[in-house]
């Protein structure tokens, strides 16, 4: 079961998101919050695995919370979940140490999915999202990714784990990191959000 910690200044929000994971086994909702100061003090509270953080708080906005939890030791992976998707929102979140970066009209089975593959540690990006970013978000590709790479960004892209990458590629799991480690290098990026961002932005996957 994923223990749950719920950011938002809205209580009906708060209230909604609740009832939604509460009706599903695999989710237990551990605390709320209505702005960043509050989930400072419930997450180390209650030792949430995953973070459904909101942006624009009072007292203390989002970016700034998950700063603070990585600063307080928290390992807890934080998605943002919110109404905003300039590229002045995005790019603070994701640098700050966001899992993943979805919008409060994502789907009730997308954001299971979603807050599933952020538990495991996987990010998850809407391209809806990644589109605003802007050209000096990333650097450059010094390299041209390789079809694979590309192949596998976009599997990556569209949620699916290293497994489930290499399962649809007849590839192994090892290989699957292979390429995305020197997705990376040629991105000029350190993780699967920020690359998947930088692939979008930079025209190499479609926004499908």
């Amino acid at each position: 079961m994923i223990g749950l910690l719920i950011v938002d200044d809205h209580p009906v929000v708060r209230d909604g998101l609740r009832g939604m994971f509460a009706g599903d086994d695999r989710f237990a909702v551990l605390g709320e919050a209505g702005n960043g100061r509050e989930a400072l003090a419930v997450a180390s509270s209650v030792s949430p695995d995953v973070v459904l953080m909101d942006l624009r708080m009072p007292e203390m906005d989002g970016v700034t919370t998950i700063r603070a939890l990585r600063e307080q030791g928290s390992t807890a992976r934080v998605l943002v979940l919110t109404t905003y998707d300039t590229d002045r929102d995005v790019l603070p979140a994701i640098k700050a140490g966001a899992t993943g970066y979805l919008l409060k009209d994502t789907p009730r089975d997308e954001l299971f999915r979603a807050v599933t593959a952020a538990y495991r540690g996987e990010s998850v990006l809407s391209p809806a999202v990644a589109g605003r970013l802007m050209g000096t978000l990333r650097s450059p590709v010094k390299e041209p990714l390789s079809a694979r790479e590309i192949e596998v960004l976009t599997l990556i892209a569209r949620g699916n784990s290293n497994r489930e990458a290499a399962s649809l590629l007849f590839i192994s799991e090892a290989t699957v990191k292979t390429h995305l480690l020197h997705a990376y290098a040629k991105l000029g990026v350190r993780d699967r959000a920020a690359a998947v961002a930088a692939a979008f932005e930079q025209g190499l996957l479609r926004r499908d």
